[in-house]
């Protein structure tokens, strides 16, 4: 892992390969070990996987609890560390990913996002705050059991995983700061969607979606693409939410096949 400090927290980093850079954003919940497999199959790219402000060993800072922020936050680890790259991005990660492109095109040459939404509804509403009131204290049985209930729910095939999934997920949580931050800035998409914003991304966009996926549906992914000028779908079969973890290979020859694209 290599840290280094951009606005106001000291975020770390995986980085791996050589070639041109492609910067790896996790989702709630998550750190860069999500990425760990790509990083080592796709090693003709350089890649750089980031742990977001409060996740993992990335310090947590002044969070505001908007999207905003965590694209301010990308941005200037482009800035700082790669240069303009393309930028891959699962869950919440997408959605920083997309925030950034429309803020800046000349750091963002291409977006691949996976499981990702641009709003969220009602439900989703009352889940983010249910999962932030509970967060509040992450040793918890009741986070605990939240957690566990929301990474089988994400989960297709890989239910063999969930006790190894469950523990890496909760060491990326910690202390739930940056949880309850990115949480809040993913509850704000119902007021304030992401979709509106989207005609302003210039640069190419492959949306990604898995078969099952219960949380983000074809649904969300139509609506990321109705909206946006260039974009093009892809499928991950057989699997859920948590694709990465169902299905890596497919995966795997999908983010091959949109980085090279």
């Amino acid at each position: 892992m290599k840290r280094v400090t951009v606005n106001d927290i000291d975020t770390a980093y995986a980085e791996h390969g050589s070639g041109d850079p492609v910067i790896f954003i996790h989702g709630l919940a998550e750190d860069h070990c999500t990425w760990h497999v790509q990083q080592q199959a796709l090693d003709q790219f350089h890649t750089f996987a980031p742990d977001l402000r409060g996740h993992g060993s990335t310090t947590s800072g002044q969070g505001n609890g908007t999207l905003a922020q965590l694209g301010i936050d990308l941005l200037a680890f482009i800035e700082e560390v790669t240069g303009p790259a393309v930028v891959v991005g699962f869950s919440l990660g997408g959605t920083i990913a997309l925030w950034a492109a429309a803020e800046r095109p000349d750091l963002i040459k291409r977006s691949v996002v996976l499981g990702t939404s641009s709003i969220v509804g009602r439900s989703a509403v009352q889940f983010y705050e249910d999962r932030i009131a509970k967060a509040a204290d992450t040793n918890s049985a009741a986070f605990k059991d939240a957690m566990r209930a929301d990474t089988a729910a994400g989960l297709f095939r890989a239910h063999g995983l969930l006790d190894q999934i469950v523990a890496t997920r909760l060491a990326a949580v910690g202390d739930g700061v940056g949880y309850i931050n990115a949480a809040r800035a993913m509850m704000r998409l119902s007021a304030e969607p992401l979709t509106p914003r989207l005609s302003r991304v210039k640069t190419p966009v492959v949306v990604i979606g898995a078969e099952y996926d219960a949380f983000c549906p074809q649904k969300a992914a139509s609506i990321i693409l109705d909206a946006l000028p260039a974009a093009e779908f892809v499928a991950i079969p057989e699997a859920g939410h948590l694709m990465n973890a169902d299905n890596p290979a497919a995966v795997t020859e999908a983010l091959r096949r949109a980085i090279n694209h």
